[in-house]
């Protein structure tokens, strides 16, 4: 049975009551969060919101049920706390500080149904209902389904690091990825390193791309190939690093520099060279991307790309809450700044070194 729909086509609390079989109160309890409401109801009206992609009331409706408090974003993330993610949340928290404005921390894991009741529209339903004047989001996987019920429920929404961008009007903040990956790449031709590989995220994560254009277009402009094998992609993890790293140190003519795509990774590359035998920079360069406290307590101390996390949280915040009120943007997409930091894990390609090594007697 589908809902009869009001004028405007939404379909009604009262048409979802019925079908349940109870009150429209019991109806609105169930959307506004209230423990009051017997578990099997619950799960029966939630499954019948979601069959009939109820979205819940306008987003003024709601804001005017919630109890004049401090303004309350929701803050997501895809996955686990690690370096990356403990840096833009701090960067978040003091501009939240600075604003008067409570950060709510929810997780999920990449492909993992977003709340109890599911579907997209439920969730941002519930999200409006508890007070979320916006939705940030960090290193997350969005669909179009999730865009429109946010939409819906008037929520505005800021992307930190997209993995993808599934519509043009996504507003997000990010750093110079490319820009990076060029530098990163850049330093390791400058030092003689010729047999550079790249090892980053997943293959469709949007700063994933950027950077890995970054490596092939120094590599492009030093005139040197791009070896299939010498490309490797995971997670931006420790697991990855190690993992991957390994692979292409077992190969035939291993590579004498890797640029990683995280502090994360580059920290396994290290790891995986290690229990090969190899010398961290006398026999392999690495760099990492990001500039977490990870790069600076590492083994030698990680060179890196530093991204302004912290910053960068800062920004969404302002972003989040400035959309929130509806005021206009400068841009659905900020791009700060990256830079390379020079520290002990990088040094010259062995080949060169040897060079000099024998030109200067030593």
């Amino acid at each position: 049975m589908r809902p009869v729909p009001t004028k405007d086509g939404r379909p009604t609390l009262a048409t979802v009551a019925a079908a349940a079989g109870v009150s429209v109160a019991t109806v609105s309890k169930v959307l506004n969060g209230r423990s009051d409401v017997a578990p099997a109801t619950r799960g029966l009206v939630q499954e019948l919101l979601e069959q009939f992609d109820y979205a819940g009331r306008p987003a003024d409706a709601v804001r005017r049920a919630v109890p004049a408090t401090r303004p309350t974003v929701e803050l997501v993330y895809a996955g686990e706390l690690n370096a990356y993610s403990t840096e833009v949340l701090q960067g978040l928290l003091d501009a939240g500080q600075e604003m008067d404005v409570a950060v709510v921390v929810s997780m999920r894991r990449h492909g993992q149904r977003r709340s109890g009741s599911g579907r997209p529209s439920a969730w941002a339903s519930e999200l409006a209902a508890a007070g979320r004047r916006a939705v940030i989001t960090v290193v997350d996987e969005l669909t179009s389904s999730d865009l429109t019920a946010l939409s819906r429920a008037g929520l505005p929404l800021v992307v930190i690091d997209p993995v993808n961008l599934p519509h043009v009007d996504v507003t997000s903040v990010g750093s110079t990825n490319f820009t990076g990956g060029l530098s990163a790449t850049q330093h390791l031709l400058d030092l003689g390193h010729r047999r550079i590989a790249y090892l980053g995220g997943p293959a469709t994560s949007a700063c994933n791309q950027a950077r890995m254009h970054g490596y092939r277009a120094a590599m492009d402009a030093a005139g040197l190939p791009v070896l299939p094998e010498y490309v490797r992609y995971g997670g931006f993890l420790h697991e990855d690093g190690l993992v991957q790293g390994g692979v292409l140190l077992d190969l035939p003519e291993r590579p004498t520099a890797v640029f990683a795509g995280s502090d994360e990774t580059a920290v396994g590359v290290l790891e995986a060279a290690r229990a090969r035998g190899l010398r961290i920079p006398d026999d392999l360069s690495v760099v990492g991307f990001d500039d977490t406290e990870l790069a600076r307590l590492s083994s030698p101390a990680l060179t890196t790309v530093r991204q302004p996390l912290q910053e960068m949280g800062k920004v969404a915040m302002r972003t989040a809450m400035r959309l929130a009120a509806d005021e206009e943007v400068e841009s659905h997409h900020v791009e700060l700044a990256t830079e390379l930091v020079v520290r002990q894990s990088t040094a010259p390609a062995p080949a060169v070194l040897r060079a000099h090594l024998a030109s200067s007697g030593g």
